[in-house]
């Protein structure tokens, strides 16, 4: 791995950064004085006429401004990376861009390896190394076993075959294929395939690709806009050797960032300068307007070569660069391509020593039919003439070769220009991957973005001062990111098998992951089923027979009606600190004020007495902060403890829970025990008139604003509903006309085993582990107390499969409720992207990778969803009742909902609503939001029975 020290440039270094052979110095600052050392042997050169060559003064004058041509400045690299930078993101907007923009194709490759893929993999590589083919067979071990080398083999590619019929293309790449199987002694049944297909295309899925056009010398008829594919797969059917599956298709880029050895993190940046160039990296997903995708990320394939902002690259052209490309195939297309790609670096050095020889500067002002020609220096030639190992008898001998007549200080000149179009080539380069990086830190919101790229090509692999000038200006360009590059193993070709064996990967998890989530996906019938054991079990509870759902008359018989008027107190007494309020309700509106007090611990689990005199102190404080002093107002109590109505005013605690165990309450009438600490305090007088649940608190203070609010629900910590029911179906109390409202403590229901064919064995652990197994069963499925309970256990399963962390299992994880409920609302929000996602997982100490997180994100949404069918399916049972007590044909009701988890998760009051639609079409249900259900709630009960008892004495 090769990494950038984060060491400060020196000004002068910014423009010129690569050092000479043999520790000159930089080359624009050599430029001075290269001219009469080298140049004094020139006169009399053999074999060619003197006449009209410069002096030696002027010679060097012409070399240093045919070279001062290929000097970019660092506000000419700025402008360049800011271009492309625009471009990238036009493109990703599904804006329309020129044809001189970048492409910014999906690749449709969305994860990277995590160092656990297994198997043999076939792959084609076409077009990565120009004029040949290659085919592989590659062993991936996972992370246990050891490195086997890939086996291949190349094949060159006859010229009249790249630019003849596509058939005959593909039916060669058949051919090569079955050649290579042939000789090799392995098992080839079922062979899947990754095909590396290095050309502009437009992928409509991992195995699906269009190409869009020709490169690096290709010119096959048929095939651009058409799927190379299904031509690959036409092709090995007509040669009917072997059965083998085209897995997925892949350009070189991607190949080369997916071959990466896994480091400390995953390579997320693919660069490759071979005879073109390319970089891919991953982006988050809905970033990339034709995916209309939300989650995810997803490789994207920059297509950079074709780059070609007259703007920002037509001050850096050459007169070389503009000759190269009208003597190219194709004109005009792939301009920084051309400036950078391997195919075309030789030639552009090919152009400026024939120029330098013309001018008389080279070779004693002779050419040869050689150097003339088209594509007789090539990148290989230039490696090994750039090399300050080889020495000048190397240079010597190479440009022999070309027929040249080669002075004495030849070779070094010839080295400079080498250098000079390798360093443009490079800060190019730079400038480019520069934007790419901005890219990454912006989209990720990172202050120092730290990423590996990996570098592949035959660039980087023979020319070694390219990748050091590309390190220094990345730094220079891109000071907020520290890079890492890492170079290609095999050029890509693992890489391409990765990609075959992460795709196959993904799908077995994906298969592991849907039979685990399958059970809490509920259909219609399922859900029509639980509504209609909910309304049995309604009905059953009424009668006064044996039921999951004990239907609790309240003896509260009405809702508001708008007309109540008055002062009212309220307590709200359900934890370690309770509450006093005051509520006004006048012709305006309702008008609350409150304070808090605490319940000591001591006080809590003392004497019963104690406690109640704490109660009665604070309201009594309450009382001569507000100027009630001596004022007995009506007060409701919010009792949120398991209580036994006997009346409105009549209430028998069952037990105590929250931290509660205060002497002498359980069984007593808790009403009768606040009246008592009231008459121990003397010149006290308080009214008390109801004990309330808060769910029916909820109800009543909706009712308030909307007259038809009959229904209340809380969806919490917990989870209860209560609704207005016909009093002649209530057994337990007598009369025959007027309505009551009923307190069904539905989280019990289930508990006779109805709802057994619906839980999941992540159920059964959540319930064994609880204080109350066997018990409040519909609860355990719905509250917010349980669901990251049962999202923990869904995760145990997945790890110990291997979905999801590499199969390794922390002892985080193993930790009861540390997945908090309160993060499936967070996980689950629109506007949270997948890196946040990921950090919330990770606060909890879950090493995860993007595909970790979007299947986390999967689990939360099952769980949260099923919660929310199962709660709609008890409302649609609960309205579906009230309709039909009344006998009509359409009911309009509206229903008033507490708890944070229906307020606070982003889709479940959506969920809920959804459901209540699909099984009670018939009823047109409201929900609507309550504003503190157990104060107002009280308080709005304790109105409606002082009206309805004036009623009564009227």
């Amino acid at each position: 791995m090769r990494h950038i020290e984060r060491e400060e440039l020196k000004p002068e270094e910014s423009d010129q950064l690569l050092l000479l052979p043999g520790g000159h110095p930089p080359l624009w600052n050599h430029m001075d004085s290269i001219g009469p050392v080298g140049l004094q042997q020139r006169e009399g050169a053999p074999g060619c006429s003197q006449e009209g060559l410069p002096c030696p003064s002027d010679s060097s004058e012409l070399v240093l401004e045919c070279l001062q041509q290929f000097k970019v400045t660092e506000t000419q690299l700025q402008q360049i990376q800011a271009s492309l930078l625009g471009s990238m993101e036009q493109a990703l907007r599904g804006q329309a861009t020129p044809a001189s923009a970048v492409r910014m194709l999906p690749t449709y490759v969305g994860s990277t390896p995590h160092g656990t893929e297994q198997g043999d993999f076939v792959v084609l590589e076409l077009g990565a190394t120009g004029a040949s083919l290659r085919v592989l067979w590659v062993t991936l071990m996972g992370t246990e076993g050891h490195r086997m080398e890939p086996q291949s083999q190349e094949f060159v590619i006859p010229p009249e075959v790249m630019l003849g019929p596509g058939q005959q293309l593909f039916d060669f790449a058949a051919h090569c294929l079955s050649e290579f199987l042939d000789a090799l002694p392995m098992d080839k049944q079922g062979l899947q395939l990754g095909f590396s297909f290095s050309f502009p295309c437009h992928q409509t899925g991992l195995d699906r690709s269009t190409l869009i056009s020709w490169t690096k010398g290709f010119r096959c008829s048929g095939v651009e806009g058409h799927d190379v594919v299904q031509l690959l797969r036409d092709a090995i059917e007509r040669q009917g050797a072997y059965s083998i599956d085209v897995f997925a298709v892949v350009n070189d880029t991607v190949g080369t960032m997916m071959g990466c050895e896994p480091g400390v993190g995953p390579c997320e940046v693919g660069l490759v300068v071979d005879t073109g160039t390319n970089a891919c990296y991953m982006e988050e997903a809905r970033h990339v307007a034709v995916l209309d995708e939300d989650r995810g990320r997803v490789c994207i394939s920059v297509e950079w070569g074709s780059f070609s902002d007259d703007g920002v690259l037509g001050p850096v052209l050459t007169t070389f660069d503009h000759a190269l490309d009208r003597e190219s195939l194709n004109p005009g297309a792939q301009r920084f391509e051309k400036m950078i790609g391997g195919l075309y670096l030789g030639e552009l050095v090919r152009l400026v020593l024939a120029h330098l020889a013309q001018r008389g500067v080279l070779f004693g002002g002779c050419t040869s039919p050689a150097l003339l020609s088209r594509g007789s220096i090539l990148l290989d030639h230039v490696a090994e003439m750039e090399d300050p190992l080889a020495g000048a008898a190397r240079v010597h001998a190479l440009l022999q070769d070309l027929g040249l007549s080669v002075g004495a200080s030849d070779a070094e000149l010839v080295q400079y220009v080498c250098a000079a179009v390798l360093t443009r080539a490079a800060r190019l380069c730079a400038a480019a991957l520069a934007a790419v990086l901005s890219r990454l830190q912006h989209s990720r919101e990172q202050q120092m973005l730290q990423i590996a790229v990996a570098t592949g090509g035959r660039v980087f692999e023979r020319h070694p001062s390219f990748l050091s000038v590309l390190q220094k200006t990345v730094m220079l360009l891109a000071p907020q990111c520290d890079v890492s590059f890492i170079p290609s193993v095999d050029g890509g070709g693992r890489g391409v098998a990765m990609v075959t064996a992460v795709a196959a990967r993904l799908a077995a998890h994906r298969r592991l992951l849907e039979e685990n989530l399958a059970p809490f996906r509920l259909n219609h019938n399922q859900l029509a089923a639980v509504q209609a054991q909910m309304r049995e079990a309604m009905v059953k509870g009424l009668r006064g027979e044996a039921s999951s759902l004990r239907m609790l008359p309240t003896y509260v018989r009405a809702t508001p009606d708008g007309t109540e008027r008055g002062d009212f107190l309220a307590l709200d007494l359900g934890g370690t600190n309770f509450r006093v309020l005051l509520v006004r309700v006048t012709a305006g509106g309702v008008k609350i004020t409150s304070q808090v007090y605490s319940i000591p611990e001591d006080v809590a689990q003392g004497s019963g007495q104690q406690l109640f005199d704490r109660i009665v102190d604070c309201i009594v404080d309450f009382q001569q902060k507000q100027g009630l002093s001596g004022q007995s107002l009506p007060l409701g109590f919010t009792f949120s403890f398991p209580c036994r109505q006997l009346g409105l005013d009549q209430g028998i605690l069952l037990n105590w829970t929250k931290g509660f165990s205060a002497s002498d309450c359980e069984g007593q009438d808790v009403v009768c025990l606040l009246r008592e600490a009231i008459g121990r305090r003397q010149a006290v007088e308080l009214n008390v008139v109801a004990i309330v649940n808060d769910t029916v608190g909820t109800m009543m203070s909706c009712g308030y604003e909307d007259p038809r609010c009959e229904v209340g629900l809380i969806v919490g910590t917990g989870t209860n509903a209560c609704y207005m029911e016909e009093l002649r179906n209530v057994a337990a109390v007598a009369g025959d006309s007027g309505h009551m409202c009923i307190n069904m403590e539905w989280g019990a229901f289930g508990d006779d085993g109805s709802l057994d064919l619906l839980r999941t064995c992540f159920d059964a652990n959540v319930d064994q582990a609880s204080i109350n197994p066997g018990k409040q069963s519909f609860e355990k499925m719905i509250s917010g107390m349980y669901l990251g309970e049962i999202v923990r256990h869904i995760l145990l399963r997945l790890t110990s499969l291997g979905v999801l962390f590499r199969g390794q299992q922390t002892q985080r994880l193993q930790t009861r409720d540390i997945f908090k409920t309160k993060f499936l609302s967070e996980i689950e929000s629109d506007s949270l992207a997948l890196r946040q996602v990921r950090a919330i997982l990770e606060d909890l100490g879950l090493p995860l990778t993007s595909d970790d997180a979007l299947m986390v994100l999967e689990v939360c949404q099952a769980v949260s969803q099923r919660a929310a069918q199962l709660c709609g399916a008890g409302v649609a049972a609960v309205v579906e009742k009230i309709r039909e007590n009344r006998g009509l044909e359409e009911l309009t009701v509206s229903v008033g909902v507490d708890g944070t988890l229906y307020k606070l998760h982003p889709h479940f009051s959506g969920l809920v609503a959804a459901t209540v639609r699909e099984l009670a079409p018939r009823c047109a249900v409201t929900f609507l939001q309550s504003e503190d259900g157990s104060g107002k709630g009280a308080a709005l009960v304790t109105a409606v029975a002082c009206r309805l008892a004036q009623m009564a004495r009227v």
